[in-house]
């Protein structure tokens, strides 16, 4: 579902400011993989979802979404292919819109848009439903604008958005970091139950050990620009916060310095 062969990226090249964010990045992401990406601070986990998602164009390489080579396609293009919810919980959403208003905009992503009802009653039916599974309460806040709504409602309301119309691929940029730790989990036991019940590719980045390695089949390390550990399967579900920061130490020659991902 994913092909990244040989992306490199450098931002202010040849400047006293020059940073190699991607070295030569290489990555294969088959259909329902769920793969959690860890690394300090700087490892180049966003820049490598920003890249797939086409807001910076890469130096070299490729990227293929689907069996599509969308290398050249601009970031509004790519975004018929993905979903993507971001760490703050205000990005993502319209705030001075309604909660069947969001939902409407991102079930017509890709679709002719001309001049009728916003949303129409068959709709709020519909959304009324979604919103039901979530266990919120939202259900009965269609009408609710969405910028009044709690960071973790507001980010469940993110995610429905990101996922809706299936994408091919979905990307979580520490989606749950900005929330509160019940919260958080909540917000990921929804994430997990809607990427299982609809199959959907994910790559999501997190800071957290526990939940990199709770969650999903794959789990990859980065650092320097590099991905310097790829582990799936029964070997994944063993490891523990130490095997990690063991691994860490091991194949890059020093600690682990983000002392956030210590303390998680």
């Amino acid at each position: 579902m994913l092909e990244v062969k040989g992306v490199h990226k450098t931002f202010n090249p040849g400047t006293i400011n020059e940073k190699k964010a991607l070295r030569g990045i290489d990555l294969v992401l088959n259909e329902g993989d769920f793969v959690t990406v860890i690394g300090g601070n700087g490892a180049g986990k966003s820049t490598l979802l920003n890249m797939i998602a086409g807001v910076y164009p890469v130096d070299c390489g490729n990227i293929i979404i689907d069996g599509k080579d969308v290398t050249k396609f601009p970031e509004y293009k790519r975004a018929a292919f993905l979903g993507r919810v971001f760490q703050d919980p205000m990005t993502g959403t319209a705030a001075d819109m309604q909660i069947d208003e969001n939902l409407a905009i991102a079930s017509r992503r890709g679709k002719f848009r001309g001049l009728g009802i916003g949303v129409k009653r068959k709709e709020k039916a519909k959304y009324r439903e979604i919103l039901a599974s979530l266990g919120l309460g939202l259900e009965d806040r269609l009408t609710s604008k969405v910028g009044l709504l709690s960071g973790g409602q507001r980010q469940a309301i993110t995610l429905l958005m990101a996922t809706l119309k299936k994408p091919k691929l979905l990307l979580l940029d520490e989606h749950t970091a900005a929330l509160d730790p019940k919260t958080a989990k909540k917000v990921l036991d929804l994430t997990q139950d809607i990427v299982a019940k609809d199959n959907i590719t994910t790559l999501m980045i997190t800071h957290n050990m526990k939940d990199a390695i709770r969650v999903g089949n794959r789990l990859i390390m980065m650092n320097d620009g590099k991905i310097i550990y790829d582990v799936s399967g029964e070997e994944k579900k063993k490891l523990t916060t130490a095997d990690l920061l063991k691994k860490f130490s091991e194949t890059n020659g020093e600690e682990f310095a983000n002392d956030r991902m210590i303390l998680n």
